[in-house]
């Protein structure tokens, strides 16, 4: 299996989250890397048509937009006010110049797993016919079983695919993320299954920490935990998927270091360990 180089290294920015955008794009870029995946916070004070510009001007792309979803409530009035989220998200991913909006579909405490995914598959098809007039994709992301009371009602790599072959649209597809999928025994074939359906949109690095402290905010920088990255990457790229390997880091611990050393860290442990 042939090293990986920077040409397919994206960070999202949330990664590097104490840098601004201006921050973080003028200092992956003169990294040597190639993409650069936006979370919504980072366009505050800049709006995401500015950042875009920001970011092009740079010579970076943008390979996503982060995060939709969330469509799940126990009301219908949160519902309807999640579908107009939803909605707004996907304009102002179209005004970044972002092809792809990344969905955490949600859950919700007081109704049970199966409501939840029923009202998620009911929000993406209300936004559907929008994402597809803004030709922005939607990657649904299954999230680890440890967030199933309240983030994401979508756990497994199999319920994503069951979702993406539902709608069965070139708009909808799925971001696979180790973090959250590593310890699945079907995941090999649950990977060939998303590629040979054209539903592989995305595809998330870093790693899981042994000793985690923190269900959301200790993820490993790539070698530090204990997910056979490599061996991953290649049932990835068995499917033909040519895209960027894309670094997303939750970290209090990373976060507290200088950016600087942290983003020449995460940059030699792409291309050694994944």
């Amino acid at each position: 299996m042939e090293n990986i180089t920077l040409d397919r290294c994206c960070i999202h920015t949330i990664t590097t989250k104490p840098w601004s955008l201006p921050q973080a794009v003028e200092n992956y870029a003169a990294m040597g890397i190639k993409g650069i995946s936006v979370w919504q916070n980072a366009t505050e004070g800049i709006g995401p048509h500015r950042a875009g510009e920001i970011i092009r001007e740079a010579g970076l792309e943008i390979v996503s937009y982060v995060r939709g979803g969330f469509f799940t409530h126990t009301g219908s009035a949160g519902r309807a006010q999640a579908i107009e989220n939803n909605k707004k998200l996907l304009e102002e991913a179209a005004a970044l110049g972002a092809s792809m909006l990344v969905l955490v579909c949600g859950a919700s405490p007081g109704q049970s797993l199966e409501t939840s995914r029923q009202q998620i598959k009911e929000g993406i098809t209300a936004i559907l016919p929008l994402a597809e007039k803004l030709k922005v994709k939607l990657a649904i992301e299954p999230l680890h079983p440890m967030y199933a009371a309240d983030r994401s009602a979508i756990n497994t790599l199999a319920q994503a695919n069951d979702m993406a072959e539902h709608f069965n649209s070139p708009f909808v597809g799925i971001a696979v993320d180790v973090y959250h999928l590593w310890w699945d025994g079907n995941l090999e074939g649950e990977i060939a299954r998303c590629g040979a359906n054209g539903n592989l949109f995305a595809y998330h690095v870093c790693d899981w920490k042994v000793n985690t402290i923190d269900m959301l905010n200790d993820r490993g920088l790539m070698g530090e935990g204990c997910i056979n990255l490599k061996q991953i990457r290649s049932w990835v790229e068995n499917t033909g998927f040519k895209g960027f390997c894309e670094v997303e880091i939750f970290s209090n611990i990373h976060w507290a270091k200088d950016q600087h050393l942290f983003l020449e860290e995460v940059v030699e442990a792409f291309v050694s360990k994944v």
